[in-house]
Protein backbone atom coordinates (compact mmCIF):
# COMPACT_ATOMS: atom_id res chain seq x y z
CA UNK A 1 0.00 0.00 0.00
CA UNK A 2 1.40 3.56 -0.92
CA UNK A 3 1.97 6.48 1.57
CA UNK A 4 -1.04 8.15 0.15
CA UNK A 5 -3.64 4.88 0.56
CA UNK A 6 -2.59 4.64 3.84
CA UNK A 7 -2.50 7.89 4.84
CA UNK A 8 -5.97 8.38 3.22
CA UNK A 9 -7.22 5.24 4.79
CA UNK A 10 -6.59 5.73 8.73
CA UNK A 11 -7.66 9.25 8.57
CA UNK A 12 -11.59 7.06 7.23
CA UNK A 13 -10.92 5.48 9.86
CA UNK A 14 -10.27 7.87 12.38
CA UNK A 15 -12.86 9.95 11.03
CA UNK A 16 -15.13 7.20 11.27
CA UNK A 17 -14.35 6.99 15.19
CA UNK A 18 -14.55 10.47 15.32
CA UNK A 19 -18.16 10.72 16.86
CA UNK A 20 -18.56 8.05 18.70
CA UNK A 21 -14.85 9.21 20.65
CA UNK A 22 -17.18 12.30 21.50
CA UNK A 23 -20.16 10.33 22.96
CA UNK A 24 -17.64 8.93 24.91
CA UNK A 25 -15.72 11.35 26.58
CA UNK A 26 -18.38 13.03 29.07
CA UNK A 27 -17.47 9.51 30.60
CA UNK A 28 -14.43 10.67 31.62
CA UNK A 29 -15.17 13.66 33.93
CA UNK A 30 -15.22 10.82 36.67
CA UNK A 31 -12.40 10.46 39.24
CA UNK A 32 -9.73 8.23 37.62
CA UNK A 33 -11.83 7.43 34.59
CA UNK A 34 -9.93 6.37 31.44
CA UNK A 35 -11.14 5.94 27.44
CA UNK A 36 -10.12 2.41 27.53
CA UNK A 37 -12.79 1.55 25.00
CA UNK A 38 -10.99 4.36 22.50
CA UNK A 39 -7.56 2.62 23.13
CA UNK A 40 -8.72 -0.80 22.05
CA UNK A 41 -10.48 1.39 19.08
CA UNK A 42 -7.16 2.19 17.99
CA UNK A 43 -5.63 -0.97 18.53
CA UNK A 44 -7.93 -2.33 16.22
CA UNK A 45 -7.63 -0.37 13.43
CA UNK A 46 -3.52 -1.12 14.14
CA UNK A 47 -2.95 2.68 14.76
CA UNK A 48 -0.46 1.95 17.59
CA UNK A 49 2.31 0.38 15.69
CA UNK A 50 2.24 2.82 12.65
CA UNK A 51 5.26 5.00 13.92
CA UNK A 52 7.54 1.77 14.66
CA UNK A 53 10.23 1.41 11.39
CA UNK A 54 9.52 -0.66 8.67
CA UNK A 55 11.98 -2.84 9.11
CA UNK A 56 10.98 -3.81 12.68
CA UNK A 57 7.00 -4.42 11.31
CA UNK A 58 5.38 -1.18 11.51
CA UNK A 59 4.47 1.03 8.89
CA UNK A 60 7.18 3.79 9.09
CA UNK A 61 4.87 6.76 8.94
CA UNK A 62 5.84 10.09 8.70
CA UNK A 63 6.02 12.77 11.09
CA UNK A 64 3.44 14.95 9.19
CA UNK A 65 1.09 11.79 8.76
CA UNK A 66 1.24 11.18 12.48
CA UNK A 67 0.09 14.89 13.25
CA UNK A 68 -2.54 14.53 11.20
CA UNK A 69 -3.71 11.20 12.94
CA UNK A 70 -3.14 12.73 16.43
CA UNK A 71 -4.98 15.96 15.57
CA UNK A 72 -8.34 13.82 14.26
CA UNK A 73 -8.34 11.81 17.38
CA UNK A 74 -8.43 14.94 19.39
CA UNK A 75 -11.52 16.14 17.87
CA UNK A 76 -12.89 13.17 19.20
CA UNK A 77 -11.20 12.71 22.19
CA UNK A 78 -8.49 15.15 23.74
CA UNK A 79 -7.37 12.85 26.45
CA UNK A 80 -7.43 9.81 24.00
CA UNK A 81 -4.96 11.77 21.57
CA UNK A 82 -2.52 13.14 24.23
CA UNK A 83 -2.18 9.75 26.01
CA UNK A 84 -1.90 7.78 22.65
CA UNK A 85 0.48 10.42 21.60
CA UNK A 86 3.23 10.24 23.84
CA UNK A 87 3.69 6.44 23.17
CA UNK A 88 3.45 6.93 19.03
CA UNK A 89 5.95 9.60 19.78
CA UNK A 90 8.10 7.50 21.76
CA UNK A 91 8.28 5.43 19.16
CA UNK A 92 8.76 7.85 16.57
CA UNK A 93 11.72 9.60 18.07
CA UNK A 94 13.38 5.78 17.84
CA UNK A 95 12.26 5.21 14.50
CA UNK A 96 14.57 8.39 13.67
CA UNK A 97 17.21 7.89 15.85
CA UNK A 98 17.91 4.36 16.92
CA UNK A 99 18.76 5.45 19.81
CA UNK A 100 17.97 2.38 22.25
CA UNK A 101 19.78 -0.31 23.59
CA UNK A 102 20.71 -2.50 20.40
CA UNK A 103 19.56 -5.73 23.09
CA UNK A 104 16.26 -4.31 23.46
CA UNK A 105 15.04 -3.33 20.42
CA UNK A 106 13.81 -7.42 19.41
CA UNK A 107 12.29 -7.13 22.96
CA UNK A 108 10.16 -3.84 22.49
CA UNK A 109 9.84 -4.36 19.03
CA UNK A 110 8.00 -7.70 18.97
CA UNK A 111 5.97 -6.17 22.18
CA UNK A 112 4.91 -3.07 20.13
CA UNK A 113 3.58 -5.12 17.30
CA UNK A 114 1.59 -7.35 19.15
CA UNK A 115 -0.10 -4.12 21.36
CA UNK A 116 1.93 -3.00 23.79
CA UNK A 117 2.10 0.31 24.93
CA UNK A 118 4.73 2.51 26.81
CA UNK A 119 5.71 6.04 27.63
CA UNK A 120 8.67 7.71 29.39
CA UNK A 121 8.57 8.80 33.03
CA UNK A 122 10.66 11.36 33.97
CA UNK A 123 8.92 14.26 36.22
CA UNK A 124 9.12 13.66 39.85
CA UNK A 125 6.84 15.96 42.53
CA UNK A 126 9.05 18.89 43.51
CA UNK A 127 12.18 17.96 41.73
CA UNK A 128 11.50 20.36 38.80
CA UNK A 129 11.27 20.14 35.06
CA UNK A 130 13.72 17.43 33.23
CA UNK A 131 13.34 20.02 30.74
CA UNK A 132 15.26 22.54 32.79
CA UNK A 133 17.42 20.42 33.83
CA UNK A 134 16.58 18.49 36.97
CA UNK A 135 18.21 15.16 37.61
CA UNK A 136 16.32 12.42 38.62
CA UNK A 137 16.00 11.24 42.00
CA UNK A 138 14.66 7.89 41.35
CA UNK A 139 18.03 5.61 41.55
CA UNK A 140 19.13 2.83 40.18
CA UNK A 141 21.40 0.48 42.43
CA UNK A 142 23.51 -2.69 40.64
CA UNK A 143 22.98 -5.53 42.80
CA UNK A 144 26.23 -7.17 44.40
CA UNK A 145 26.41 -9.74 41.43
CA UNK A 146 26.12 -7.02 39.21
CA UNK A 147 23.15 -8.77 37.01
CA UNK A 148 20.72 -6.69 37.81
CA UNK A 149 19.66 -2.85 38.68
CA UNK A 150 17.72 -1.97 41.86
CA UNK A 151 15.03 1.08 41.19
CA UNK A 152 13.21 3.37 44.00
CA UNK A 153 11.48 6.22 43.34
CA UNK A 154 8.23 7.92 42.54
CA UNK A 155 7.19 9.83 38.91
CA UNK A 156 4.22 12.25 38.48
CA UNK A 157 2.50 12.66 35.21
CA UNK A 158 2.89 8.82 34.22
CA UNK A 159 -0.10 9.88 30.94
CA UNK A 160 -2.53 6.36 30.06
CA UNK A 161 -0.68 5.06 33.45
CA UNK A 162 -3.44 2.21 33.55
CA UNK A 163 -2.55 0.33 29.95
CA UNK A 164 0.85 0.72 30.09
CA UNK A 165 3.03 -2.09 29.37
CA UNK A 166 6.86 -0.82 29.37
CA UNK A 167 7.72 2.51 31.42
CA UNK A 168 11.00 4.23 30.63
CA UNK A 169 11.98 5.06 33.48
CA UNK A 170 14.87 8.22 33.87
CA UNK A 171 17.21 7.46 37.60
CA UNK A 172 20.33 8.53 38.69
CA UNK A 173 23.00 5.77 39.36
CA UNK A 174 25.58 5.55 41.57
CA UNK A 175 27.95 7.02 39.74
CA UNK A 176 25.77 9.97 39.57
CA UNK A 177 24.36 9.53 35.75
CA UNK A 178 21.05 9.50 34.68
CA UNK A 179 19.92 6.83 32.59
CA UNK A 180 16.39 5.67 31.31
CA UNK A 181 15.62 2.10 32.49
CA UNK A 182 12.99 -0.28 30.96
CA UNK A 183 10.32 -1.37 33.53
CA UNK A 184 7.43 -3.76 32.87
CA UNK A 185 4.64 -2.66 34.37
CA UNK A 186 3.76 -6.31 35.74
CA UNK A 187 6.96 -6.70 37.66
CA UNK A 188 7.03 -6.83 41.63
CA UNK A 189 6.91 -3.51 43.03
CA UNK A 190 5.76 -1.32 40.41
CA UNK A 191 2.25 0.25 41.01
CA UNK A 192 0.10 2.81 40.27
CA UNK A 193 -0.93 5.95 42.53
CA UNK A 194 -4.54 7.19 41.90
CA UNK A 195 -3.43 10.76 42.17
CA UNK A 196 -4.77 12.40 38.84
CA UNK A 197 -7.43 14.69 40.00
CA UNK A 198 -6.74 17.64 37.12
CA UNK A 199 -10.44 19.06 35.99
CA UNK A 200 -8.64 19.11 32.80
CA UNK A 201 -7.87 16.22 30.55
CA UNK A 202 -8.78 13.92 33.49
CA UNK A 203 -9.20 11.30 31.16
CA UNK A 204 -5.03 10.67 31.02
CA UNK A 205 -5.30 8.88 34.09
CA UNK A 206 -1.67 10.66 34.56
CA UNK A 207 -1.48 9.06 37.63
CA UNK A 208 1.90 8.89 39.86
CA UNK A 209 4.31 5.85 39.06
CA UNK A 210 5.28 4.17 42.62
CA UNK A 211 8.97 2.03 42.19
CA UNK A 212 9.65 -0.10 45.32
CA UNK A 213 12.94 -2.39 45.05
CA UNK A 214 12.24 -3.38 41.31
CA UNK A 215 14.42 -5.77 40.14
CA UNK A 216 15.08 -5.12 36.15
CA UNK A 217 17.98 -7.21 34.14
CA UNK A 218 21.21 -5.18 34.22
CA UNK A 219 21.20 -4.83 30.62
CA UNK A 220 17.82 -3.66 30.57
CA UNK A 221 19.74 0.21 29.94
CA UNK A 222 17.42 1.90 27.36
CA UNK A 223 20.53 4.48 27.35
CA UNK A 224 22.45 6.88 29.58
CA UNK A 225 22.66 10.72 29.37
CA UNK A 226 25.99 10.58 27.61
CA UNK A 227 24.42 9.47 24.39
CA UNK A 228 22.80 13.42 24.03
CA UNK A 229 19.54 12.83 24.52
CA UNK A 230 19.47 16.36 25.59
CA UNK A 231 20.25 17.82 22.27
CA UNK A 232 18.37 15.03 19.87
CA UNK A 233 16.15 16.17 17.54
CA UNK A 234 12.46 15.65 18.65
CA UNK A 235 9.88 16.64 16.03
CA UNK A 236 7.37 14.23 17.65
CA UNK A 237 6.83 16.54 20.16
CA UNK A 238 4.46 18.44 17.79
CA UNK A 239 2.06 16.33 18.68
CA UNK A 240 1.02 18.45 21.71
CA UNK A 241 0.18 21.33 19.45
CA UNK A 242 -1.57 19.11 17.31
CA UNK A 243 -3.25 17.77 19.99
CA UNK A 244 -4.91 20.80 21.25
CA UNK A 245 -5.40 22.14 17.67
CA UNK A 246 -7.51 19.27 17.64
CA UNK A 247 -9.87 20.38 20.37
CA UNK A 248 -10.38 23.86 18.73
CA UNK A 249 -11.25 22.02 15.73
CA UNK A 250 -14.13 20.14 17.47
CA UNK A 251 -14.81 23.37 19.18
CA UNK A 252 -14.95 25.22 16.38
CA UNK A 253 -17.53 22.32 14.23
CA UNK A 254 -20.01 22.73 17.40
CA UNK A 255 -20.09 26.46 16.84
CA UNK A 256 -20.53 27.12 13.06
CA UNK A 257 -22.99 24.16 13.37
CA UNK A 258 -24.68 25.71 15.59
CA UNK A 259 -24.72 29.09 14.25
CA UNK A 260 -25.62 27.61 11.00
CA UNK A 261 -29.12 25.70 12.93
CA UNK A 262 -29.96 27.95 15.51
CA UNK A 263 -33.04 30.23 14.95
CA UNK A 264 -34.42 32.66 17.52
CA UNK A 265 -38.03 33.06 17.21
CA UNK A 266 -37.30 36.66 17.78
CA UNK A 267 -34.69 36.78 14.43
CA UNK A 268 -36.46 34.19 12.05
CA UNK A 269 -33.10 33.33 10.95
CA UNK A 270 -30.08 31.27 11.69
CA UNK A 271 -27.75 33.34 14.05
CA UNK A 272 -25.04 32.75 12.02
CA UNK A 273 -26.53 35.56 9.69
CA UNK A 274 -25.57 38.21 12.71
CA UNK A 275 -22.75 40.34 11.58
CA UNK A 276 -21.38 40.55 15.80
CA UNK A 277 -21.80 36.25 14.84
CA UNK A 278 -20.04 36.45 11.50
CA UNK A 279 -16.80 38.58 13.34
CA UNK A 280 -16.02 35.88 15.88
CA UNK A 281 -16.57 33.29 13.36
CA UNK A 282 -14.14 34.85 11.34
CA UNK A 283 -11.90 35.56 13.40
CA UNK A 284 -12.13 31.81 14.67
CA UNK A 285 -11.30 30.77 11.19
CA UNK A 286 -8.27 32.64 10.70
CA UNK A 287 -6.74 31.54 14.02
CA UNK A 288 -7.49 27.85 12.83
CA UNK A 289 -6.17 28.07 9.40
CA UNK A 290 -3.12 30.19 10.93
CA UNK A 291 -2.80 27.54 13.48
CA UNK A 292 -2.83 24.47 11.03
CA UNK A 293 -1.01 26.08 8.14
CA UNK A 294 2.78 26.92 11.31
CA UNK A 295 1.71 23.45 12.30
CA UNK A 296 2.46 21.44 9.12
CA UNK A 297 4.79 23.74 7.42
CA UNK A 298 7.13 23.58 10.37
CA UNK A 299 6.96 19.77 10.38
CA UNK A 300 7.52 19.46 6.68
CA UNK A 301 10.80 21.70 6.72
CA UNK A 302 11.57 19.13 9.74
CA UNK A 303 11.28 16.59 7.62
CA UNK A 304 13.30 17.82 4.34
CA UNK A 305 15.94 19.47 6.44
CA UNK A 306 17.56 16.40 8.73
CA UNK A 307 20.53 18.72 10.05
CA UNK A 308 18.55 21.42 11.81
CA UNK A 309 16.69 20.57 15.00
CA UNK A 310 14.21 23.49 14.48
CA UNK A 311 13.86 23.46 18.39
CA UNK A 312 13.23 27.26 18.90
CA UNK A 313 10.52 27.13 15.31
CA UNK A 314 8.91 23.91 17.37
CA UNK A 315 8.60 25.49 20.23
CA UNK A 316 7.03 28.86 18.63
CA UNK A 317 4.38 26.22 17.25
CA UNK A 318 3.96 24.94 20.14
CA UNK A 319 2.93 28.97 21.78
CA UNK A 320 1.33 29.89 19.13
CA UNK A 321 -1.24 27.06 18.29
CA UNK A 322 -1.54 26.04 21.76
CA UNK A 323 -2.58 30.01 22.68
CA UNK A 324 -4.40 30.12 19.25
CA UNK A 325 -6.59 27.09 20.26
CA UNK A 326 -7.58 28.40 23.61
CA UNK A 327 -9.08 31.75 21.49
CA UNK A 328 -10.64 29.01 19.32
CA UNK A 329 -12.57 27.77 21.85
CA UNK A 330 -13.28 30.49 23.86
CA UNK A 331 -14.91 32.36 20.92
CA UNK A 332 -17.23 29.29 20.01
CA UNK A 333 -18.44 29.43 23.06
CA UNK A 334 -18.93 33.37 22.92
CA UNK A 335 -20.85 32.00 19.75
CA UNK A 336 -22.94 29.26 21.24
CA UNK A 337 -23.82 31.68 24.02
CA UNK A 338 -24.74 30.39 27.91
CA UNK A 339 -25.80 26.97 27.07
CA UNK A 340 -21.98 26.21 26.36
CA UNK A 341 -21.77 26.30 29.85
CA UNK A 342 -24.29 23.73 30.58
CA UNK A 343 -22.87 20.08 31.49
CA UNK A 344 -24.40 18.43 28.62
CA UNK A 345 -22.54 20.93 26.37
CA UNK A 346 -19.12 19.69 25.04
CA UNK A 347 -18.09 23.11 24.73
CA UNK A 348 -17.24 23.45 28.72
CA UNK A 349 -15.31 20.03 28.51
CA UNK A 350 -12.94 21.47 25.47
CA UNK A 351 -12.96 24.61 27.63
CA UNK A 352 -10.91 22.83 30.33
CA UNK A 353 -9.13 20.82 28.20
CA UNK A 354 -7.41 23.05 25.56
CA UNK A 355 -5.99 24.81 28.52
CA UNK A 356 -4.07 21.69 29.72
CA UNK A 357 -1.93 22.88 26.77
CA UNK A 358 -0.13 25.89 28.92
CA UNK A 359 1.24 23.22 31.11
CA UNK A 360 2.83 20.90 28.22
CA UNK A 361 6.00 21.61 27.24
CA UNK A 362 7.81 23.71 26.31
CA UNK A 363 6.63 26.54 28.91
CA UNK A 364 5.83 29.78 27.12
CA UNK A 365 8.69 31.77 29.25
CA UNK A 366 11.24 29.01 27.46
CA UNK A 367 9.38 29.74 24.15
CA UNK A 368 9.81 33.69 24.14
CA UNK A 369 13.29 32.95 26.14
CA UNK A 370 14.27 31.17 22.80
CA UNK A 371 12.83 33.66 20.29
CA UNK A 372 14.67 36.80 21.87
CA UNK A 373 17.97 35.25 22.18
CA UNK A 374 17.78 34.40 18.40
CA UNK A 375 16.86 37.96 17.66
CA UNK A 376 19.68 39.54 20.05
CA UNK A 377 22.03 36.97 18.15
CA UNK A 378 21.55 38.68 14.81
CA UNK A 379 23.29 41.91 16.50
CA UNK A 380 26.29 40.79 18.18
Amino acid sequence: MSTTSLRNQLLAQLQSLTPTFQNRESELDQLNSFPYENIDDLKKVGYTTLTLPIDLGGAGISLTDFLAFQEQIAKGCGSTALSIGWHMGTILEFAEHRHWNPELVPLLSEAIRNGALLNTAASERNAGSPLRGAKPRTTAVLSPDRQSYILNGEKTFTSASPVLDFIFVTATMEDGEAATFVVSRKLKGVSIRETWDSVAMRGTASHDLILENVEIPANYVLETATTGSKNRRKGWMLHIPACYLGIAGAARDYAVRFAAEYVPTSLGKPIGTLPAIQQQMGELELKLVSSREFLYAIAKKYEKNPENDFKTEMAAVKTVVTNNAIDIVDLAMRIVGARSLSQQNPLHRYYQNVRAGLHNPPMDDITFKMLAENALAEFK
